[in-house]
């Protein structure tokens, strides 16, 4: 248990130090279809997707295009493009080409696809889900752009409403082509050329409205992601005399992120300390997230209140973030709801109140946001905010929040596995915790194993070297002695390139 403990209190340690240099924080796919075999071709999208492949490139991404590929293919390299994303802080696909809905679920279509009836399509095409897990594991944030939506291309010979009677499915602008709406998890942002049900125009020159506007917003440095989507809508409605409207689902992390701007700025930029982090945003821009806020957007109510909660801001104003993160954490918001909950346990901004923070946590957990999830397992360990000691509820909240990906949580069930307190788990789990945590970016995993391998039992250790091997890291002796070459195969899981 000390050994636990102890690594806790590392977590802020290794966040102030920052993270080594991963091999590539940011990466894209971008997949243009435009000679379909057997149905009708598209005019801009190979361009569009060669234009925002170029744009994202100049930025600093590490790019791979497809150009009117089959679905083997782009199936094959989303697999590879998935495991790159692990290591990478930002994983983004952008697909152009056409894109039906059926029975509520949006597929892309490669352009080798042959279809006679709703089955063909579900089978020969690319899921929306086949694409969000391939940016499922990236490290801060996973963002799909589809300009995909440009019209059915089944209008003579597939009735996409045929199965609606049968599946008691309700699905909007089937007609004239569109996509439904997503629910990505949060973290992760689907961005549709044209709100969902809608068909998005190609326009008349050599590239689409939206791809236009992609191109513009996304070069220019120092905007917040969030505002620069805002940019591309409102740069689309204003061209197209408000006749399509890009649309966002889901929800971003509270991590203020940068596109675009070199290295040095967008690291300047990207502090740890989110209070910090936030009180960096361009007066221009707090402008924007307060007239958002004003309308209702949860994480530019987010946004502003971490400004107020940085104590060597002028903007420093807890109780101006209190108000604000109610009003988020009334819509649910459970990044709100956690920080909330934070400032009620330390009285700050608000009067003190325990129960009311482990209300806040409790909220946060059911919507399984991490951090929360982790908490409330150190609430129960040490019976704090007035909840009784139970080492197994402990324990289950632990492994749901390392399931969940939480760095800490992961770190800690693998050891409460090495010590042999959990049940049918043995080595190989610990090692599978340790493993996913190394390509989470846990920096406080990757030192403990590089200063203090042996804190873990050999069988652990000899497990994790398998794990290394079996996904390309090592090749060396599987003997848990923590070598050079393990050590290198860790610092590569990690994220970390050396050469030779």
């Amino acid at each position: 248990m000390a050994r636990i403990f102890r690594l806790l209190l590392l977590i802020a340690l290794a966040a102030l130090a920052g993270q080594a240099a991963a091999a590539a924080d940011r990466i894209a796919l971008v997949i243009g279809m435009s000679d379909y075999r057997s149905i009708p071709k598209l005019r801009n999208t190979v361009n569009d997707a060669r234009l925002v492949s170029e744009t994202l490139a100049g930025i600093g991404f590490e790019v791979t295009t497809l150009i009117d590929k089959g679905r083997d293919e782009v199936m094959a390299t989303l697999g590879e493009f998935a495991f790159r994303a692990e290591a990478a802080d930002l994983a983004l696909i952008y697909f152009a080409g056409h894109g039906v809905e059926v029975q509520g679920e949006n597929f892309l279509i490669p352009i080798d696809a042959e279809v006679r009836s709703n089955r063909d399509i579900q089978t020969q095409s690319l899921s929306l889900d086949d694409f969000l897990a391939a940016v499922d594991r990236a490290r801060k944030m996973r963002i799909v752009i589809l300009d995909s939506c440009r019209n059915n291309p089944f209008p003579d010979f597939i009735d996409l409403t045929s199965a609606e009677a049968a599946s008691g499915i309700k699905v909007d602008g089937r007609g004239a082509g569109g996509l439904a709406a997503p629910s990505p998890d949060r973290g992760t942002l689907v961005a549709f050329a044209a709100r969902a049900g809608q068909v998005a125009l190609d326009g008349e020159g050599e590239n689409s409205h939206f791809a236009r506007a992609l191109h513009e917003k996304l070069a220019q440095p120092g905007v917040e992601i969030g505002i620069m989507f805002r940019q591309v809508r409102d740069a689309v409605l204003a061209e197209t005399g408000n006749l399509q409207e890009p649309n966002t689902y889901g929800a971003l992390p509270g991590v203020p992120f940068y596109l675009a701007g070199s290295p040095e700025e967008r690291e300047a930029l990207a502090v740890p300390d989110l209070t910090a982090a936030w009180s960096r945003i361009k007066p221009e821009q707090e402008v924007q997230l307060a007239a958002l806020a004003e309308k209702g957007d949860a994480r530019s109510m987010l946004g502003l209140a971490y400004m107020r909660l940085d104590p060597e801001s002028d903007r420093y104003d807890p109780e101006s973030a209190a108000e604000l993160l109610r009003r988020s954490a009334a819509q649910g918001d459970p990044e709100a709801q956690f920080q909330l909950a934070r400032l009620y346990e330390k009285g700050i901004g608000v009067p003190g109140d325990l129960a009311r923070a482990l209300s806040l946590y409790q909220a946060a957990a059911d919507q399984d946001f991490p951090d929360a999830v982790n908490e409330m397992g150190f609430f129960y360990f040490n019976g704090a905010l007035g909840l009784p000691i139970d080492q197994a509820k402990a324990l289950e909240l632990f492994r749901r929040a390392a399931d969940l990906r939480q760095p800490e949580a992961m770190f800690n069930m693998a050891s409460f596995i090495d010590d042999g307190l959990v049940p049918g788990l043995g080595p190989r789990d610990a090692a599978a915790y340790l493993y996913s945590a190394l390509r989470a970016g846990s920096a406080n995993v990757l030192r403990e194993l590089g200063e203090n391998p042996r804190s873990f039992k050999k069988a652990t250790r000899a497990a994790l070297q398998e794990a290394l091997r079996d996904n390309g890291f090592y090749a060396g002796p599987i003997d848990g002695d923590f070598g050079p070459g393990t050590q290198k195969a860790v610092r590569a899981a990690y994220g970390i390139l050396e050469a030779g």
